[in-house]
């Protein structure tokens, strides 16, 4: 059975969809998008988590290249989406793109299209704990593309992480030329030292809403930390929407004994997305 998708205001099968070649984000990554998640909650319902802090920053990535975007219009097309799919546990991905009408570099005359789909999902990451490499590469620089779920930022994900692979690690982490640390290929990084917990700060990591929502659980402290630093925790955790809360095993040869704080949190995170948790209810978005 095909899935359903939203696209320029029609909801229907994904096959009714077509891209011409020529589309200016095929050949330059010129668009914007999110990754969002919804959860199935205990009453047989659903909920998005976050979902207006997620197309708050979708819209700001969409200033950025200087196209529109209508918050409440892609709102009611992820609802509609997920209704239309009957998903509950799901991933979903807004996609705001620069359409064909010219190769050139000048994009204030293009036209844009807005597409909504919704997969069945799981955490990319697994429910093991995961094994970091440090990478070759280094973060796009804030001040050369800013951190924003850009299109054509995530090339630089991608070479990061097929490095990883290779290496036979499971996810690349980002260090910059300073010895300071950025981020994972997707992920925000944490550590806990002593039973203090520490959100690594840094401007060219992308202000994670996953990072938000445990910085706010935990009262973690936000800044700065080299890769000493980070290998000296007593345990390391990595945060995103599809992530979720993924401990880390160990940093190249650096091997972390377990994750008693990783798998706490994580349980209350999962009692807050699927709604268990009253004082969080106001993260959650009815399907």
């Amino acid at each position: 059975m095909s899935l359903m998708q939203f696209c320029d205001g029609e909801i229907a099968e994904a096959e009714a969809f077509s891209v011409p070649l020529t589309s200016h984000a095929l050949h330059y990554g010129t668009g914007v998008f999110e990754g969002i998640r919804s959860y199935a909650t205990d009453d047989g319902g659903a909920a998005v988590f976050r979902l207006p802090e997620h197309l708050e920053r979708m819209r700001k990535g969409a200033e950025a290249l200087g196209m529109k975007f209508d918050v409440s219009q892609a709102t009611e097309a992820v609802l509609a989406t997920l209704r239309a799919n009957g998903h509950r546990d799901a991933y979903i991905r807004p996609l705001l793109w620069f359409n064909a009408g010219g190769l050139g570099l000048d994009v204030d005359k293009l036209s844009e299209r807005l597409m909504v789909a919704t997969l069945p999902w799981t955490s990319h990451l697994g429910t093991h704990r995961v094994r970091l490499t440090v990478s070759s590469f280094r973060r796009n620089p804030a001040k050369a593309l800013p951190p924003l779920k850009l299109c054509g930022n995530y090339v630089n994900s991608i070479l990061a992480k097929r490095e990883a692979t290779q290496r036979g690690f499971g996810e690349a982490l980002f260090v910059d030329d300073g010895g300071f640390v950025v981020e994972c290929t997707g992920e925000n990084v944490f550590m806990v030292k002593d039973g203090h917990v520490t959100a690594v700060e840094h401007g060219d990591a992308l202000p994670g809403i996953t990072r938000d929502t445990v910085i706010q659980l935990t009262g973690a402290e936000s800044r700065p930390v080299r890769i000493e630093e980070l290998k000296a925790a007593d345990e390391v955790f990595l945060t995103g929407t599809s992530a979720e809360i993924a401990r880390v095993e160990a940093i190249d040869e650096r091997v972390f004994a377990g994750s008693p704080f990783g798998d706490a949190l994580s349980t209350r995170y999962a009692d807050i997305v699927r709604g268990r948790s009253e004082a969080a209810r106001h993260w959650l978005t009815r399907v």
